[in-house]
């Protein structure tokens, strides 16, 4: 069975003491068949860490050059999909990022953005593995 491996982050901003999250839209694709919101996140590449994976994606993905990784969280999350008629198993580690921008230039493999307080994106969230990892996130 083939194995991938990525990196991605939850990023969030602070404005007048409240903190809004980052969810891209995903369109649907040979990989996901249905649209779906979800973090920045991407394959690590031959070379790269997981910390360098995330700040690569989360440019390429956002324009986001500022995001700071906050210490002491790495969730993981495992899942299945159906790809070329193969079953691939995926890891995705996620970190906690913060940044202070908030315009967002999403790239080509993206259809839209939002920036949601805690509720608003648990409802957004497609996947419930991304759920609980926001979860966690909130109660740490």
């Amino acid at each position: 069975m083939p194995i991938e491996k990525s990196a991605g982050a939850i990023i969030f901003r602070k404005e007048n003491n409240n903190f809004f999250y980052l969810l891209l839209h995903y369109p649907s694709s040979a990989k996901a068949p249905k649209e779906y919101w979800d973090f920045p996140k991407g394959h690590i590449e031959k070379g790269e860490d997981e910390i360098k994976t995330v700040k690569r994606e989360v440019e390429e993905e956002t324009g986001l050059k500022d995001i700071k990784i906050i210490e002491g969280f790495r969730e993981w999350i495992k899942y299945f999909f159906k790809f070329e008629g193969k079953t691939v198993l995926k890891f995705v580690t996620f970190y906690l990022a913060e940044t202070k921008t908030k315009d967002v230039k999403i790239s080509g493999e993206h259809v839209g953005y939002k920036w949601l307080p805690y509720e608003d994106a648990i409802e957004q969230l497609t996947f419930k593995n991304a759920k609980e990892v926001l979860k966690k996130v909130h109660t740490s």
